[in-house]
């Protein structure tokens, strides 16, 4: 009997060495990027990528991250989950141009090596932050059966969160760094939905348990209704239509701007388009890359028909193209047999109004980038494309408002911000679904301010939901003003007053 008690002692010590092993080991070294074409420099902190989390072992359904440990305390610091929109679009959009550890200069000649400098105004500065390409079919993510590319919300959602149980196992030093998610544009669907999958797990005790403690959205996709309406009296307040007009299109619409009520209605709706036209949507500051006769600009009032809103009821999908909707969320559309062309499509150009996706292009299409990221050249075919035409996309989750009431309820951290200077998701529209959802006001409207000065205004609500504008901003908030990113963001994720 001593001997096989002792035999069954041993066995339960060398049990727990073996878990204790698995449950301190440090993050993947044949993830560990040690050098980048384009960039000379030492790197600030820690960058992984690659060496894909496979999601699904029977399709070969690969997810591709970039992560980029925090300059200050990535120990401590809280892990951010990054997600760029579309909805096909790489989270590199958001690593490129917006609060990535780099900012990327041209390179000389044209579509030659860019040339990367350390980025002062980076998310990395005060968090560990993961750049993750989702759905597989975007970016560099990728699946070994083709069916996989016909998906939509909900899947993603569901794929995203089992993404995230996989790579907290690789990373486990993380599993108790406060955990967030963020994103912006159509990630205004991904990141609540993929919040609610979060809670979910937690709540049933599926292992790891996050600590997830909320979530950011800018300028996101949210309710086709609040949306789609929000457009006139953006416009108005801005000054890009007359009083007369907007009398006008207010009386023969009643307020039902994204889905026109009668031919007055959509004659006065022209009427604005023309107005407009020659503007940039996504910052009406900023000029456009494209000039009016080129038709790269045409019609890019947005509003979306009953057709549209019908999509969503039906499930079916619209498919995505490249550059699509380049950092946008497609809230004007002709939609045939449920299916909503893409701009490039409607507007029979390879190029999205006033965008500009070169650098990125140049730098992730380089060979030697690709090696050095770790992203498998075999299985990702083609040139990389900010915004993908190879998947399927149904939006199949309807609004967001219920999926915001239902996290802020129960205790999760939100912020919604929003470019105050944005045509696309006008702030117009994030300002009245938050003030739809009834909660107290608790901090009432007041400008917030950074490096000295007024940089927009925020008005916090009980159930801690904060709204927030960026003054001067357009829809990709960081990539606008990135000082001023960087502070609420920094701001905010440590609780501190914005």
């Amino acid at each position: 009997m001593a001997k096989n008690g002792n035999s069954i002692h041993i066995i339960i010590i060398l049990t727990y060495i073996l878990f204790s092993s698995v449950s301190t080991q440090s993050a993947p070294e044949s993830a560990l990027i040690t050098q980048i074409p384009g960039f000379n420099g030492t790197f600030p902190s820690k960058h992984y990528s690659g060496y894909y989390v496979t999601i699904d072992e029977n399709n070969g359904k690969k997810l591709f991250y970039y992560f980029v440990l925090s300059e200050r305390n990535p120990s401590e610091d809280p892990v951010v989950l990054w997600l760029n929109g579309g909805p096909g679009c790489s989270s590199f959009d958001g690593f490129v141009y917006e609060h990535g550890p780099f900012n990327f200069e041209l390179g000389k000649p044209r579509g030659s090596m860019p040339r990367l400098h350390l980025n002062p105004y980076s998310w990395s500065k005060v968090s560990n932050i993961i750049y993750l390409d989702s759905p597989a079919g975007v970016g560099f993510s990728y699946s070994g059966n083709k069916s996989d590319y016909d998906t939509g919300d909900l899947k993603t959602a569901s794929d995203s969160h089992t993404f995230l149980l996989m790579w907290f196992e690789l990373y486990p030093e993380f599993f108790s760094n406060p955990f967030f998610l963020s994103g912006e544009s159509y990630a205004g669907i991904y990141v609540p939905t993929l919040a609610y999958e979060v809670a979910k797990g937690i709540d049933a005790g599926v292992k790891p348990i996050l600590k997830f403690k909320g979530y950011m959205v800018g300028n996101g996709a949210t309710d086709l209704e609040f949306d789609g309406n929000s457009f006139i009296p953006f416009a108005h307040g801005m000054g890009l239509i007359p009083d007369d007009l907007f009398e006008e299109v207010t009386t023969e619409c009643q307020g039902h701007y994204y889905n026109p009520i009668s031919t007055n209605c959509e004659n006065k709706l022209a009427k604005v388009d023309r107005d407009i036209e020659a503007l940039n949507i996504y910052n009406i500051l900023e000029p456009c890359y494209h000039s009016p006769e080129t038709g790269g600009i045409e019609n890019v009032y947005m509003r979306l028909p009953s057709s549209f809103r019908k999509l969503g009821e039906t499930e079916r999908p619209f498919p995505v193209r490249t550059r699509m909707f380049g950092r946008a969320w497609p809230l004007r559309a002709s939609v045939r047999d449920g299916i909503v062309p893409t701009w490039p499509q409607l507007l029979n150009s390879n190029n999205l109004p006033c965008t500009d996706d070169e650098v990125a292009t140049a730098w992730l299409n380089n060979e030697a980038v690709r090696k050095a990221i770790h992203a498998e050249q075999e299985n990702v075919s083609g040139s990389w494309e900010l915004c993908t035409g190879r998947i399927l996309f149904h939006h199949d989750s309807g609004s967001m408002i219920k999926y915001h009431k239902n996290l802020t309820s129960r205790g999760y951290r939100a912020l919604i911000f929003s470019g105050d200077h944005d045509m696309c998701i006008p702030y117009t529209g994030s300002a009245a679904w938050t003030r739809s959802m009834g909660y107290k006001i608790v901090d009432e409207w007041r400008p917030w301010i950074s490096n000295g000065q007024v940089a927009g205004y925020i008005q916090g609500y009980d159930n801690n939901l904060t709204f927030l504008t960026v003054k001067g901003s357009g829809h990709t908030v960081p990539e606008y003003k990135p000082r001023e990113a960087l502070d609420f963001s920094s701001r905010w994720l440590a609780g501190k007053t914005i």
